[in-house]
């Protein structure tokens, strides 16, 4: 894949860039709080360039410019930070228990950032390194992607064959508490910390899914989760089914080994992708899938406020699978990169999508070191597919709508009369003809993919060249 900027760039709910920080890791002095306010406001000062002294002499003239105006000159708010730094006094000083500053300045930061979006947020170290473990594949905990929707904590995804997903947790599924502890007043990255732990230890959440009056307790057991994000099989002759549950920094070359496994018996006729529950991960996997199917054209693009952010990714003409007719599965769990795949193939006019509409998830992420060791997860833009759509809080709409469901197929108990049951019946005359086609359970374990393997069939019948007429003889037919 092409790009102005070579540097992999994540999406998802929880896997994400980092960005070098120049700053070495510093030992952490205490001082005394009205010391450490006045080092706040000279540092908040400084990093506005506002000048004290100016200020003050600024005052003491008659054309002394209006505090409104000093403010939207240097970018920064004198009157709040000083309201910041009393607010900061006055817990320190009668709040009912005493609370450290390192707490209270590492909460401020916290709600600073929780208040811009679901996706930005300050990570400790040991939510730092939780993360680089998901994007490597392997972490301890039931295997659930989720985020913040409506203010509430909400399944994204259940990673496949893990606890959640062999429990029946489904995107959508509202956690309302975590071993009692109620959600509703817990952070993105408290509630993923209460999720995590040792391998064997179990679990207990309270699940609200729509349609249903009251909540479900689902208990789990935590394990030691290593995920493979992709898999494939022949779900008949020609026809290949490949599964990508989330985007690792191996996703790529696992696919492209993948589909090399299912052309080996042959040509594939058609080829399944499934992007279902996927809940996102890392940007140069989710194009390097693409381009796995697109032999030109631009993949993604991203904006945002700096000149930095801004990046163009397009496929290169040596495709693994350029011709194979493809059907692409997606629901409410697919989002993010999950998205970036499915928009471009759609927009490229490549594939047929299918299911129902996407999560909705269209910015950017990156995650920057901080001194200390912890990180900052922060927006910094939005991406775009191929033809320009947004689909930030939108989603992407299937070209055909199926949803989620089981296929009962009722067993005819009768006799069903043929040609073939007829005495003295004229043979077919072909003797490789099979008498019935093989039946499959696809459609009955999952109705969605059944229905992708019938539209790829019948993509196969439409295209297929027509034989050579027969002689024209008088024919009659009863």
């Amino acid at each position: 894949m092409n790009s102005s900027r070579p540097n992999p760039r994540p999406f998802g709910t929880g896997l994400l860039a980092q960005k070098t920080c120049p700053t070495a890791r510093r030992t952490p002095k205490t001082v005394s709080a009205p010391a450490l306010l006045g080092s706040l406001l000279f540092t908040l000062v400084l990093a506005t360039g506002l000048a004290p002294a100016a200020q003050a002499q600024d005052v003491e003239t008659d054309n002394a410019l209006s505090q409104a105006e000093q403010d939207a000159a240097n970018g920064l708010p004198v009157e709040d930070v000083q309201t910041f730094a009393e607010v900061f006094e006055r817990i320190k000083r009668t709040y009912v228990e005493q609370v450290d500053d390192k707490t209270l300045l590492r909460n401020a930061m916290r709600g600073m950032l929780s208040q811009l979006d679901p996706h930005s947020e300050y990570l400790d170290a040991d939510a730092f390194q939780n993360l680089r473990e998901t994007t490597e594949g392997e972490f301890s905990g039931v295997g659930i992607e989720v985020g913040l929707r409506d203010d509430q904590l909400t399944v994204i995804a259940p990673i496949d064959d893990t606890p959640a997903a062999r429990a029946g947790v489904q995107p959508g599924d509202r956690i309302v508490a975590i071993d009692g502890t109620p959600t509703n007043d817990l952070s993105l990255q408290e509630a993923v910390d209460l999720m995590r732990g040792e391998a064997g230890t179990d679990i207990e959440l309270l699940l609200l899914r729509d349609g249903e009056q009251e909540p479900r307790d689902v208990t789990l057991t935590r394990e030691s989760i290593q995920s493979e994000s992709v898999s494939s099989r022949l779900l008949e002759p020609g026809y290949g089914y490949l599964r990508i549950s989330q985007f690792q920094s191996r996703t790529g070359e696992q696919t492209r080994v993948a589909l090399a496994s299912l052309m080996k018996s042959g040509p594939l006729e058609g080829l399944v992708l499934d992007l279902r529950n996927n809940p996102g991960g890392v940007l140069s996997s989710a194009v390097d899938v693409a381009d796995q199917f697109l032999s030109s054209g631009l993949v993604v693009y991203t904006k945002g406020r700096l000149a930095d952010d801004d990046m163009r990714f397009t496929a290169h003409a040596k495709t693994t699978a350029p011709d194979v007719p493809l059907v692409v599965l997606i629901n409410g769990g697919s989002a993010s990169a999950a998205e970036i795949v499915a928009g471009a193939l759609q927009d490229q006019g490549r594939a047929v999508l299918m299911g129902t509409r996407s999560f909705g998830k269209g910015s950017v992420q990156q995650v920057m070191p901080l001194g200390n060791g912890d990180g900052l997860k922060l927006t910094t833009a939005r991406y775009y597919t191929p033809s320009g759509r947004s689909i930030q809080a939108e989603g992407i709409a299937p070209d055909v709508r199926v949803v989620r469901g089981r296929l009962e197929v009722e067993e005819s108990s009768g006799f069903q009369l043929r040609e073939s049951s007829l005495r003295g019946h004229l043979l077919n005359g072909d003797a490789d003809q099979a008498m019935d086609d093989p039946d499959t359970p696809v459609a009955a374990d999952d109705y969605q993919l059944g229905e992708a393997l019938n539209l790829l069939k019948a993509l196969n019948v439409v295209q297929r060249p027509r034989s050579s007429q027969a002689p024209n003889d008088s024919t009659s037919a009863e």
